[in-house]
């Protein structure tokens, strides 16, 4: 049986000014360097005069090894984002008002493609035993990959928005 493992749970809150089309790009972006593929399972958009409220929802996966795969579930939402035009080194630009929460969690996958068939006891107790005894340094070393990428992750996203916010 497949096993997923929470391994850690970051949030993000921003109110103020960005550039949601750029943001989405960027987030995106970074995930497809750091080898991640990304589906969008959900994506909402509500409009309301000139203010829109969105929220998606992204998988990002990547596979480790054949009993490693880290998948990140991102979930975005952003209230009361509206257009806005300011002034930047003299020059007008279009920009976004609005607030922005953004959850992002980090699951360690092992066996993914089911090869240790959980349904056949031998199996199992195999499995137990690698776990255990055989694979612990490895499975710390892919957690403690897991809890950086989403920390450092998260800090681009927050240094981005507090450059954008700033200009």
């Amino acid at each position: 049986m497949v096993e997923k493992d929470q391994i850690i749970k970051e949030k993000l809150d921003h109110t103020g000014l960005f550039n949601f089309a750029e943001l989405y790009g960027f987030m995106h972006n970074w995930l497809n360097e750091n080898l991640y593929g990304v589906n969008e399972d959900k994506y909402s958009e509500k409009v309301t005069g000139n203010v829109r409220d969105i929220s998606f929802e992204w998988k990002a996966t990547r596979e480790i090894s054949d009993y490693f795969k880290i998948e990140y579930g991102i979930k975005v939402e952003v209230l009361g984002l509206s257009d806005v035009e300011v002034e930047i080194d003299g020059k007008r630009k279009k920009m976004n008002k609005g607030k922005i929460s953004m959850e992002i969690k980090g699951v360690l996958i092992k066996d993914p493609k089911n090869n240790w068939d959980e349904t056949r006891p031998f199996f199992k107790f195999l499995r137990e035993l690698y776990d255990k005894y055989i694979m612990p340094s490895r499975i710390k070393s892919v957690e403690d990959k897991i809890e950086s990428d989403v920390r450092a992750f998260k800090d681009e996203i927050k240094a981005y928005l507090e450059l954008t916010g700033k200009r």
